[in-house]
């Protein structure tokens, strides 16, 4: 079952066994494999800097901690980007901040700012403006919408993983899809596009 003797070669369910046995190897290889998902939906829900940072590191630490009580329904990687939403929207919560992150470095707090100026200099490559300007445009979303894109667009979660991970209908959870991006190709300024998080549509 796993020739090479070692954590890589398990699949998740085969880690999350072997971490709840002890497997100290274990637990780091399935936090290592999910670490990179986990941080960029804590840069997707929350903006680059400390707070998607300390939301990354606090998911990692629940998903250490609810090991025990996972129960095996939904895939563990669901989990994972559960967990992973639940720490960001407890961080906006914690930090009673507006909904949407801010920019230290921007006095009005609006990461959107000269980013959406079709008029304004682009910071890099034609591709990073793009990463860029729809960064700012979800930061501009009401956060159940942002969290349902995030899970769709940069996730590949299909509806009913999504409806699973933020506790809602699946019908629910297509239309704040839906509507997000509308809101999204709005703020971007293209109306008639449905844009996601990866910069294309699906």
């Amino acid at each position: 079952m796993n020739p090479s003797g070692g954590p890589d070669a398990l699949d998740d369910d085969a880690l999350v066994n072997a971490a709840r046995a002890g497997d100290r190897a274990a637990m780091e290889t399935l936090l290592e494999r999910h670490y990179d998902r986990v941080a960029a939906i804590s840069a997707r829900m929350l903006g680059p800097g400390a707070d998607a940072e300390d939301a990354t590191q606090n998911a990692l630490l629940a998903v250490v901690r609810g090991l025990a009580r996972f129960d095996g329904r939904s895939a563990v990687s669901t989990w994972i980007h559960r967990v992973a939403v639940n720490a960001c929207l407890d961080e906006i919560r914690r930090r009673g901040r507006r909904d949407r992150p801010t920019d230290p470095h921007d006095p009005t707090g609006d990461l959107a700012g000269g980013l959406l100026d079709p008029t304004g200099p682009r910071p890099g490559p034609e591709h990073v403006a793009d990463q860029l300007d729809i960064e700012a445009a979800l930061a501009k979303l009401p956060v159940e919408f942002r969290a349902a894109v995030v899970l769709r667009d940069l996730c590949g979660l299909d509806y009913a993983e999504i409806a699973e991970c933020l506790e809602i209908p699946a019908g629910t959870a297509r239309s704040r899809i839906s509507r997000g991006r509308s809101m999204l190709a709005t703020i971007l300024g293209n109306p008639r596009a449905t844009p996601d998080v990866q910069g294309t549509d699906r």
